[in-house]
């Protein structure tokens, strides 16, 4: 089951490729913002239920979906970046076993148990 979920994920990191390429801007600029929603991880220094929800806002595909359509409904296109960019983001985290997190800390996911022997 995990290898299916992993690909399930690589194919949505590839449509959210896609979804930047026909955005128009320039390639350094989603590599630049790939990683920029791991900054949710700042919660964790705070204790780990505002670290989870810190955390799950800025990695949860549905958010991801809605930032984008309210970017083509509104012709908001930094819109539709932010959402592709979280998109993408999520889907690579995913596909590398990071899920949306649980408050009991950063290695309880919805995907499961996260580190070593795992």
């Amino acid at each position: 089951m995990k290898n299916s979920i992993k690909i399930e994920e690589f194919c949505m990191l590839g449509l959210g490729i896609f979804m930047f390429s026909i955005l128009g801007y320039s390639w350094w600029l989603f590599l630049v913002l790939f990683l920029t929603p791991d900054i949710g991880m700042l919660g964790y220094l705070v204790n780990s239920k505002i670290g989870a929800i810190t955390y799950n806002l800025l990695h949860h595909k549905g958010i991801a979906i809605l930032l984008y359509f309210i970017g083509i409904y509104f012709e908001l296109p930094l819109w539709q970046l932010a959402g592709t960019i979280l998109f993408s983001h999520a889907a690579f985290d995913r596909m590398l076993g990071y899920g949306l997190k649980y408050e009991d800390g950063f290695k309880f996911t919805h995907l499961g148990k996260i580190g070593k022997g795992e």
